[in-house]
C-alpha cells in the first residue's frame, strides 16, 4: 500500500493565516500540521507517500519535508493546478500509485487512533475502506446512513438531517481500481469531482467498509479547530 497526503486548498477559513502560507504548514504544537499525517502513514508501514498540494506553495512544502528521509518515509510530489476537488488530486497520482492500494489522508485531519487495523481490513477483503467518527456537527460533513441492519447504505454530503452522527473523515484506503472510477465521475455543483461520490461508487457495488474509530480528531480548517488541534498536540506532547 502507498500514502497520498491531500495538501491543497486556498484555506480561505484560516485566513488571514493562510494568505501568505499553506494551511498544512501551519504550526500544531511544535511541528507542521503536514508531519502529522506523515507520521501516522509511517507509523502503519507506508513509507512510499505522494503529497498533492498547489504550485503556489509547493516549494515550501518540498523545503519542509525534502526527500521524506527524516521521517522514514520516500516522499514524491504532484501539482494540483486547479481547485478540482478530492477525486481529482486522487487521480493525480495514478502512475505513483503503480498498480498498489492507496492510503489517503487530508492534510488537515488530525487524529490518534492507529491506522494499522484498517490497512489491514483494506488488504485482507479487498474492499475500499473509510474510517468514520462521531460527531456533535455531522452536518457540516459526508454522514453515513445505516440501515436497519446497521450497514452503511449510503453516504450523504452536509445534509441539514443528518442520517446518523457519524461523519466521514479525511481517510480513505482503496484498491487500485479507483482510478478506474475517477474519470466516470461527474463534476458537483461547485464544479469539483467529489470524494464522496467515489465511497458512493463503491458502496453501490458492495465494496465499501466503514470503520468506526474512537479518539480525538479534528478537521483543522478553521480558526476554532486549529486552536483545538493545537490543544491536542501540546497535551500529546506533555503526556497529558
Amino acid at each position: 500500500m502507498k500514502g497520498i497526503i491531500l495538501a491543497g486548498g486556498k484555506g480561505t477559513r484560516l485566513q488571514p493565516l493562510t494568505n501568505v502560507m499553506n494551511k498544512n504548514l501551519l504550526p500544531v504544537g511544535s511541528k507542521p500540521m503536514i508531519e502529522y499525517p506523515i507520521e501516522k502513514l509511517v507509523e502503519a508501514g507506508i513509507s512510499k507517500i505522494c503529497i498533492v498540494t498547489g504550485f503556489e506553495h509547493m516549494g515550501r512544502i518540498v523545503e519542509l519535508c525534502q526527500s521524506g528521509r527524516k521521517y522514514g518515509a520516500d516522499i514524491t510530489y504532484r501539482v494540483q493546478e486547479e481547485a478540482g476537488g478530492i477525486a481529482q488530486a486522487i487521480g493525480l497520482c495514478k502512475d505513483f500509485a503503480a498498480g498498489e492500494e492507496i492510503c489517503v489522508l487530508l492534510g488537515d485531519n488530525l487524529f490518534d487512533a492507529p491506522l494499522a487495523s484498517a490497512t489491514n481490513t483494506s488488504h485482507r477483503t479487498q474492499k475500499a475502506v473509510v474510517l468514520a467518527k462521531r460527531v456533535a456537527d455531522p452536518e457540516r460533513f459526508g454522514v453515513v446512513k445505516y440501515n436497519n441492519e446497521g450497514e452503511p447504505i449510503e453516504i450523504v454530503e452536509k445534509p441539514n438531517v443528518p442520517p446518523s452522527d457519524y461523519a466521514v473523515i479525511g481517510v480513505y484506503m482503496y484498491p487500485n481500481d479507483v482510478f478506474d472510477i475517477i474519470p466516470t465521475l461527474k463534476p458537483s455543483a461547485r464544479g469539483e469531482l467529489e470524494v464522496t461520490d467515489i465511497n458512493q461508487a463503491y458502496l453501490d457495488s458492495g465494496k465499501l467498509s466503514v470503520d468506526e474509530i474512537e479518539g480525538f480528531w479534528v478537521d483543522a480548517g478553521t480558526h476554532e479547530s486549529l486552536k483545538e488541534a493545537n490543544l491536542w498536540a501540546y497535551g500529546e506532547e506533555s503526556g497529558e
